[in-house]
């Protein structure tokens, strides 16, 4: 099993834009940056993610294989969501392989653009919402709960 990202070049360099546009208090699409310790440093990693909203619920799940920020969110157990100029503290919380199935069927009905990554990365065979619910067990989903909702 390769430590390497799989994410492509012309991707890296389009999250560099996008988080830039953020910074700038540009939101772009459903985009949204997320930022949580390196497990190692403590350094602030921030990624570009595109979250599904589901029954009022914020679901972060990821299209890149051996992902960097999917281990730090695990190791931190928190970050920060942000949307243009506004930033928001949450506690991640894994989703069990059993609950995904449901949850991820909506990623292509509500991020049909960003279904795609899935797809070219191999996870899903097609950008359906059948296929990613039968996918569930092998993409890892976060929930993002309001840091003040979590300490109540």
């Amino acid at each position: 099993m390769t430590t390497q990202s799989a994410i492509r070049p012309k991707d890296k360099v389009r999250n560099r834009v996008v988080v830039l546009l953020h910074r700038l208090g540009l939101p772009v699409g459903p985009m949204q940056l997320l930022t949580v310790p390196g497990r190692k440093t403590g350094i602030p990693r921030t990624n570009p993610v595109a979250p599904l909203v589901i029954d009022g619920t914020t679901y972060i799940c990821q299209a890149y294989p051996h992902s960097d920020w999917v281990k730090n969110a695990r190791a931190a157990g928190h970050g920060t969501l942000t949307r243009g100029r506004h930033t928001r503290a949450v506690d991640l919380v894994e989703v069990p392989e059993q609950e995904r199935g449901p949850l991820l069927r909506e990623f292509p009905v509500q991020v049909p653009r960003g279904a795609g990554a899935f797809v070219r990365n191999g996870l899903v065979s097609a950008a359906t919402p059948e296929a990613f619910a039968a996918a569930a067990p092998g993409i890892p989903m976060f929930r993002a709960v309001e840091r003040a909702q979590a300490q109540r």
